[in-house]
């Protein structure tokens, strides 16, 4: 099989992702995450990060910090090259069956109320809307929409 039909592998998130993880928040972010940010993650304890890899590159992540017995969802992000295939819902699978395979509770994020291709994931994905956070956004200021989903 060529290797740009060659479906993006989930896997858990690793230093060699790092660059490539800075590189997609500055894409998709107003606020991106730093590298020593990202870097970081990999020594939290409480941190769960997974990347689509393909050809040894990171096109997507997501990330959690796992406390007691629930998920906050830090971000999700998509290269805008690799947007439109699905591994944004794949992400949100692959961080459902670790939450299941964990005994979480909850997942909850928070995603901007104009983001309405995120938050129709978010919804066929069996999370509800919980309550809006005023003003959470920076660049530009905007309401940051809570979504929960309970096991």
């Amino acid at each position: 099989m060529d290797d740009h039909l060659r479906s993006p592998q989930i896997i858990k998130m690793q230093a060699k992702h790092i660059e490539d993880l800075a590189a997609i928040e500055k894409l998709c972010f107003s606020k991106p995450w730093s590298y020593e940010s990202l870097a970081e993650e990999l020594s939290n304890p409480l941190a769960v990060f997974f990347v689509a890899e393909q050809d040894g590159r990171a096109v997507a992540y997501a990330g959690m910090h796992h406390i007691i017995d629930e998920g906050y969802i830090t971000n999700i992000a998509v290269h805008p090259d690799f947007r439109h295939q699905g591994l944004a819902t794949e992400l949100v699978h692959t961080l459902d069956s670790y939450a299941n395979d964990n005994g979480l509770a909850l997942l909850t994020l928070e995603v901007r109320c104009s983001n309405t291709a995120a938050i129709g994931i978010y919804k066929r994905e069996g999370f509800d809307e919980e309550g809006v956070r005023k003003g959470f956004y920076e660049g530009p200021k905007e309401d940051g929409l809570i979504m929960t989903k309970y096991f």
